[in-house]
């Protein structure tokens, strides 16, 4: 047995790493861009409603992040009217905090926050719940993350339960160009992707009569 010979596994996970059969139980760091970056997805549901958390996907880029979320948050009856892609990095996440508490009132308004430089647009979203999906609250200016946080509380604070904040900057935002309402207008005709479509219960109910017909 030598050195370089590696384990060799049923399990190809097992075989990618390499790992040999002389192993002394070291690890080294992992490697960089070995595997696809998360992008936290946001749709909006109806026309009339705001934007809204639904979930993530690993894409190798942005472009191929909001194909993966078209396809996994658009489909089997999904209402959509909207959807956005940003970097889980881009994100900015308050404490989460619990009970009837609002977050922005333990927001310290005399605290020092930098205000250097020119202002920039922050999108901010608001978790009313455990449990519920970060919905859009509103665009604010700000000069950095924190401030952003402050204007905030000036704009968005209605006194009800607030568990949790995201801020992410404007330009952080994928939304392509063509990403119109016409591109979701045809998802709702698409009633082949439905099970319904194919009449499962109908023919199960048929076969049933005609077994206790027989």
């Amino acid at each position: 047995m030598t050195d370089n010979k590696t384990i060799e596994s049923l399990d190809p996970r097992v075989t990618r790493l390499g790992i040999s059969e002389s192993w002394d139980g070291s690890l080294e760091p992992k490697a960089p861009m070995d595997q696809f970056e998360t992008y936290e997805v946001f749709v909006k549901p109806k026309e009339s409603k705001p934007f809204e958390h639904a979930g993530i996907v690993h894409a190798p880029n942005e472009e191929m992040g909001f194909l993966f979320a078209k396809e996994q948050y658009t489909r089997r009856g999904f209402t959509c009217f909207g959807l956005f892609v940003v970097p889980t990095s881009s994100i900015q996440v308050a404490p989460m905090i619990d009970g009837d508490t609002n977050l922005y009132d333990l927001i310290d308004e005399d605290a020092e926050v930098d205000r250097s430089g020119e202002k920039t647009s922050y999108e901010l979203f608001h978790l009313k719940k455990r449990g519920k999906q970060h919905v859009y609250a509103g665009t604010v200016e700000a000069h950095g993350f924190e401030d952003a946080i402050m204007e905030g509380k000036k704009n968005f604070h209605d006194g009800k339960p607030l568990v949790n904040l995201w801020v992410i900057r404007t330009e952080d935002l994928f939304v392509p160009e063509d990403a119109e309402l016409d591109l979701w207008s045809t998802l709702h005709e698409k009633k082949y992707r439905e099970p319904i479509d194919y009449k499962a219960a109908d023919k199960i109910k048929k076969f049933k009569e005609e077994q206790a017909a027989g």
